[in-house]
């Protein structure tokens, strides 16, 4: 008789086993994705804020010698991405292009001047910021003025900022759903074999004793869940790199990698600590409260 209920405690055990590996897993892969999600839209804001610019006009008598010194001390301003120089004739070519006339022919000379148009690195596109760099740059002598959107600058930071609040609030939200139902799939497994831990405690088990195998397999099903999770973000990721190559580089590599160690740690983590207490809950109470 004994001998038959071991063998299905066993067995029930090995199915309640599996389950939780696979539900964690799944809670593991969803939380993946809302981290991939987060991750795509810090690169979206930044590509968004580096291609925030602004065009530095200079003063008809500068001369090209002049202009290369402006330009390559620019280059050298940590809040530059690029610069481009656009000559007085290049500016007069692309401006009759989108008027679709010869204004030149109307006004008889080029009222056009040379200007730099600068691409600014993401973390200082905000209005603070380009306020001071203006002042900074009107300070020499060869600009004549700093030319940018002031409300369209004002308009990308200010809906780049609720958008990040949203996908933030939506993360943590789903993380504290992940850690709940990971910690009811390890209850559920913990209660499936409530009366072993009982039996073992009733034969003289320290508690120690008695949650250090659960403890043990609880951890080992945390990681293989998190490698599952991580096999089917990785697949996930290697279809969005066929269909959006741009999305993964080597410059975000880093990140995808944080993600994966997060991934595991919660994977761990929460395994372990929903187990202990799990575990300690069924030492506590009486034989009678089992049933």
């Amino acid at each position: 008789m004994s001998t038959g209920y071991e063998k299905y405690a066993r067995r029930k055990a090995k199915t309640s086993s599996v389950s939780t590996v696979i539900s964690i897993s799944l809670v593991l892969f969803t939380l993946g994705l809302i981290g991939i999600i987060l991750l795509n839209a810090k690169l979206l804001s930044d590509h968004v804020k580096e291609n925030i610019g602004f065009s530095i006009i200079l003063k008809p008598e500068v001369k090209e010698v002049e202009f290369k010194q402006i330009q390559k001390s620019l280059d050298a301003e940590p809040f530059v991405r690029e610069t481009i120089f656009v000559d007085p004739d290049s500016a007069a070519l692309q401006l009759e292009k989108d008027l679709g006339e010869d204004f030149l022919d109307f006004l008889g000379y080029n009222p056009l001047l040379p200007t730099i148009d600068i691409k600014l690195n993401p973390e200082y596109a905000k209005t603070d910021s380009l306020a001071n760099i203006e002042k900074q740059l009107l300070e020499n002598k060869y600009i004549k003025e700093v030319y940018y959107r002031k409300d369209l600058v004002a308009a990308i930071n200010e809906n780049v900022k609720k958008i990040t609040f949203i996908l933030l609030g939506l993360a943590s939200l789903l993380l504290l759903i992940s850690i709940a139902m990971i910690n009811n799939s390890i209850r559920l497994a913990i209660y499936a074999q409530r009366f072993i831990i009982k039996t073992m405690q009733l034969v003289g088990a320290t508690p120690s004793f008695i949650r250090r195998p659960f403890i043990r397999k609880a951890v080992l099903n945390g990681f293989i869940s998190s490698i599952l999770a991580l096999a089917m973000l990785t697949g996930v990721l290697y279809w969005i790199k066929q269909e959006i190559p741009e999305i993964i580089n080597h410059q975000n590599i880093e990140l995808y990698a944080f993600l994966y160690i997060f991934i595991i740690i919660i994977g761990v983590f929460i395994s372990y600590i929903s187990t202990y207490f799990a575990v300690r809950k069924y030492l506590r109470i009486q034989t009678n409260e089992l049933y």
